[in-house]
C-alpha cells in the first residue's frame, strides 16, 4: 500500500481544511451530510475501527472530498462530540413562576430526554475519553460548564434561603451530576434493566430531597 493512503488511513490530513465560514450552502451541506455520516459508522463500529475511508463510503462522497473539510477522524469525532455536549446540556428557558423544584425537574427532564436520544454516541464518547486525553479534557471541560450552571442556581436558591446552607453548591452539583450520569449511562448504555417511571421520579426525588426542596405533585407528570 503506499505510504500516502496508510497515512490517510491513520487519520492523517493532506492538507487544511477550509474554514467553514467560508464554505457555500452547498459547501456547508456536504459537511454536513460527512458529520452525519461519521455518526452513523461511529455509532455501527466504534472510534478505533472506524477510518475515513468508511466514513466517506458513507456520505456518499470521495476521499478528497471528506478532507476538503475535516482534517482526520479525530477531527470530525471531535465537532460530533462538542455537537453532542451541546445539545444534551441545553436547557430550555423555565417560566418565571416555577420553584426551584419544578426548575430542577424540568432541568433533569430535558437532560434525560437528550441523553436517551443521542444513547448510543454517548457511550462511544465515555469510551473514547478513558484512553484519548484531548476528549477526556473535552468531556471534562463541557461537563465543568453544566456543573457551573447548576451550581450557580444552588447558590442562587441559598441565598433566597430555599436550599440548605450547609451545602457546598459545587461538590452538590457535582454529586448530582455523577448520580445522574451514571445512572443513565448503566440503564440507556449498558442495559440495565429499570422501569423508566420509577427510576426517573426516583432521580428526580433523590435530586430535590438532596437539596431540601419539597417535591411538586405529579412531578412526572408535568415535566415528561
Amino acid at each position: 500500500m503506499a505510504r500516502s493512503a496508510v497515512n490517510k488511513s491513520a487519520g492523517n490530513a493532506p492538507g487544511v481544511p477550509a474554514p467553514v465560514d467560508s464554505l457555500s450552502p452547498r459547501g456547508m451541506a456536504t459537511r454536513d451530510a460527512v458529520l452525519d455520516a461519521a455518526q452513523r459508522v461511529f455509532e455501527r463500529i466504534g472510534f478505533v475501527d472506524a477510518r475515513v475511508e468508511l466514513i466517506a463510503r458513507e456520505a456518499g462522497v470521495s476521499y478528497g472530498t471528506f478532507y476538503r473539510y475535516f482534517a482526520s477522524k479525530e477531527d470530525v469525532f471531535r465537532e460530533l462530540s462538542t455537537r453532542l455536549f451541546t445539545e444534551v446540556h441545553h436547557r430550555e428557558p423555565s417560566a418565571h413562576d416555577m420553584t426551584p423544584a419544578q426548575r430542577l425537574i424540568a432541568a433533569n427532564r430535558s437532560y434525560y430526554q437528550a441523553y436517551r436520544r443521542h444513547a448510543r454516541m454517548m457511550a462511544i464518547v465515555e469510551q473514547v475519553a478513558t484512553f484519548n486525553e484531548e476528549f477526556r479534557q473535552l468531556r471534562h471541560e463541557h461537563r465543568a460548564s453544566l456543573i457551573d450552571k447548576t451550581a450557580g442556581a444552588i447558590a442562587h436558591w441559598q441565598e433566597q434561603g430555599r436550599v440548605r446552607a450547609s451545602l457546598d453548591p459545587v461538590m452538590a452539583a457535582r454529586a448530582m451530576a455523577a448520580m445522574v450520569d451514571h445512572t443513565l449511562y448503566l440503564w440507556l448504555v449498558q442495559g440495565e434493566d429499570a422501569d423508566e417511571d420509577a427510576l426517573l421520579d426516583t432521580l428526580d426525588l433523590m435530586c430535590v430531597g438532596a437539596l431540601g426542596l419539597e417535591m411538586p405533585e405529579r412531578a412526572s407528570q408535568t415535566f415528561r
